[in-house]
């Protein structure tokens, strides 16, 4: 009896070249033999049904447990493969109606009036600090680097990067300025440097970014002007910033809480002020994220498309001053981070076990082909409230970049952090 598993398989994949052993141990060579082959085995029969019956979870599942084997390539190629044929996409009823049981779960979470923002951030960003800094540049940056221009570093990508949003802020000397999501301390650092008499602020809920963060930032003398904070921007009050910025943090407020999110920037934001938010996009609305990604990497995640950010940002009574899409950055981005983390598998391993480097290898390869193959992008957007806060044209943001290539010339190299 042939298998049904191989039946979808060979459905889905026309183009390329995969070959695959089954859990019985036949081997079949799938696709019209272009490109460079991806050779794949199945070491059981039960990996072989939980896929077949729920692809978007359990590949990963299997891939994580050993048991999901490539024998040949890595697995974003198989990922890649399998993405690039996906117009031959097969779904049964079982798996639709699946798909659409968890976007209905993950809506209502959404909208649920329980903070679990907090929980959520632990299950990523409190892991060991050690695993982060085997992958990302020396300024621990966990967001998408720009590249521009083609073709430098990691480290520059992300150095050019801070300068680009710092360009946006049109920062000016003594300015307060407040970061939600502040990572391990890097843009703050970068912004409060930048400007003359700054007073810094960024809030995190991760205990261990903060721990970081507040050692990075007493170790380059900057305690006195730079404060990081355990705290939930849903529960701030009593302080007006000229400035804020948001990095990578938006994609963790959840689709029910847009709407409250903006109208705390309000409350937040001077009337004169100015705010970047970059936060990953998609052309598009979803409705629910990856099912592997939900419950293993980003719980209470959700990717928005333009349309789902701007109109509760209107509804607040805030201004769209400007909008950039960043198609492709975070692609190369991740594709650094994979090699990098890779490459040290033998110390993530150490420090979690293999089947915690084959679940991260697989979020990253995964997230690497959404952005090349599924159009997600970044997406930058600057908002005043004051339509004059703003220059009526975009020249000022190179002639920013320029100026604040002048300070990193002078700017103190940054310090290696040890554990």
């Amino acid at each position: 009896m042939a298998s049904a598993f191989l039946s979808i398989v060979q459905q889905i994949v026309r183009k390329g070249s995969l070959k695959l052993t089954l859990a019985n141990g036949e081997t079949h060579t799938i696709g019209d033999g272009t490109g460079e082959p991806v050779v794949a085995r199945l070491a059981d029969q039960e990996a072989e049904d939980a896929i077949r019956r729920d692809p978007a979870m359990r590949l990963g599942e299997m891939y994580m447990q050993g048991r999901f084997i490539l024998e040949q390539g890595n697995i974003y190629d198989f990922l890649s493969l399998v993405k690039q044929n996906t117009t031959n996409e097969i779904f049964d009823f079982k798996m639709a109606a699946l798909l659409l049981g968890r976007i209905a779960w993950q809506q209502l979470k959404s909208r649920v009036p329980v903070n679990r923002n907090k929980h959520n951030v632990a299950h990523h960003y409190d892991l060991s600090a050690k695993l982060f800094d085997l992958f990302l540049d020396e300024d621990w940056q966990y967001s998408c680097a720009y590249f521009e221009p083609p073709g430098i570093d990691l480290d520059e990508a992300q150095l050019a990067k801070k300068r680009h949003i710092a360009a946006k802020l049109l920062l000016e000397p003594n300015q307060r300025i407040l970061e939600i999501g502040s990572g391990w301390g890097g843009m703050g650092m970068y912004l409060t440097e930048a400007t003359e008499g700054a007073e810094f602020t960024g809030i995190t809920l991760s205990e261990e970014q903060l721990k970081v963060s507040r050692t990075r930032a007493e170790k380059r003398g900057l305690a006195d002007r730079v404060r990081f904070e355990l705290q939930d921007y849903r529960t701030m009050t009593g302080r007006k910033f000229d400035r804020i910025v948001s990095v990578g943090m938006f994609e963790h407020v959840g689709i029910g809480h847009y709407g409250n999110f903006f109208r705390k920037v309000s409350d937040l934001l001077d009337d004169n002020g100015v705010m970047v938010l970059h936060s990953i996009g998609r052309p598009k609305p979803s409705f629910g994220t990856n099912a592997f990604i939900e419950k293993y990497i980003f719980p209470g995640g959700y990717i928005p498309s333009v349309g789902e950010v701007v109109l509760p940002l209107e509804k607040a009574g805030l201004l769209v001053k400007d909008i950039e899409i960043l198609p492709l950055h975070y692609a190369y981005t991740l594709r650094h981070w994979r090699e990098r983390f890779v490459a040290r598998k033998a110390e993530a391993v150490a420090l979690y076990d293999e089947q915690f480097f084959r679940m991260w290898e697989f979020y990253l390869a995964g997230s690497e082909m959404g952005f090349r193959w599924d159009e997600l992008f970044i997406l930058q957007i600057q908002i005043a409230k004051n339509q004059f806060a703003v220059p009526d044209n975009r020249n000022y943001i190179e002639r920013n970049e320029a100026k604040l290539k002048e300070f990193e010339a002078t700017r103190a190299p940054l310090e290696k952090v040890t554990f």
